[in-house]
Order: structure tokens, then sequence, then C-alpha cells
């Protein structure tokens, strides 16, 4: 196994986890690897540092993949992708296969249960923050400049990026 720093060419930077050199070169080649800020799909190999060991007087062990959750019931799509039971494929295929449910189910919560202001965000947040609009919770768009201002203000938001809806 082998772990990249990867970024998008939105400037997003993120690790993976690749059975091998060549496994991510087919990957990215095939436009396999996705952003998962973004959800491009246009990824390259960022600078690292390399991780040295520190020493060799203790055996190394490979932890015990941890169980996931039981996921939860999202729209119907396509596998992420076809693999072999039990391989570490199939098993990163189960990660992002629940990583994208965990984001319908929360794109859903947010729906449900906040107003949508669309680009008004950054003002509505802040008429709330000040006690001129009523607390509750909304949702919408806001420029990176605006958030920046929002964040100098103290005022608590948090950022979701949205993945397409896909339907296939």
């Amino acid at each position: 196994m082998i772990l990249y720093q990867l970024k998008c060419t939105e400037g997003h930077q993120f690790e993976a986890w690749f059975k091998d050199a060549a496994t991510y070169d087919v990957q990215a080649e095939a436009g396999e690897i996705m952003c998962p800020y973004c959800g491009g799909n246009h990824v390259s190999k960022a600078p690292m540092a390399p991780r040295l060991a520190k020493g060799l007087s203790e055996p190394q062990s490979e932890p015990a993949p941890a169980a996931l959750p039981e996921p939860v019931p999202a729209a119907p799509r396509a596998p992420i992708r076809s693999a072999e039971p039990g391989s570490v494929e199939a098993r990163a295929a189960e990660v992002a296969e629940y990583i994208f449910q965990a984001a319908e189910k929360l794109r859903r919560h947010v729906e449900e249960n906040c107003d949508f202001v669309g680009d008004s965000f950054a003002d509505e947040a802040r008429k709330i923050h000040y006690g001129e609009s009523d607390e509750r919770g909304i949702y919408g768009t806001a420029t990176d400049e605006e958030a920046a201002e929002l964040d100098d203000e103290g005022i608590e938001f948090q950022q979701l990026r949205w993945f397409s809806r896909r339907n296939d």
C-alpha cells in the first residue's frame, strides 16, 4: 500500500491510499480518483515529505479495518467500482459508497430542516448573528471572500461542498 498526497485543479489537497504506484497511475488516467471537496476528477500528486520508520525494535502489524456503520438509505445509483470481494479495492469501494451515502444524508437533513437563502447567505448569517433576524438554520452560497469576512467577524458557519446529484 502507498499513500499519496493529491491535489485537484481547484487546489484542494487530500490523501489517498493505493495498492501500488501503478494502481494510482491506472486510476488517475481513467479519471477514477475524485476530489472529496469539489468532486473533480482531474488530480495529480502533490509534493509530500516521506514518512520514515522510527526503528525495527517492535514488530509492525497491519491494523484491522474498522467496521462501517450500517449505510443510510440513499437513492439508487450505479456502484462506484466493481472489485473482487474481500480485496483492498472492494474495501475502498465500500468506504467510498458509505461516504457518498453519508454526504447525501447530510444534504437531505440540511435541505429539510434549514431555510435556503441562496446567494444572500452572508447577509442573512450576519442578520441572525447580530439579532436582526430570527435565529434559525440557513443554507445557501457565499464567495470565498464573504466566507473569510464572516470568519473574521466571528460568525459561526460551516462550508459544505455539495456533490452533483447522481441518478445513474
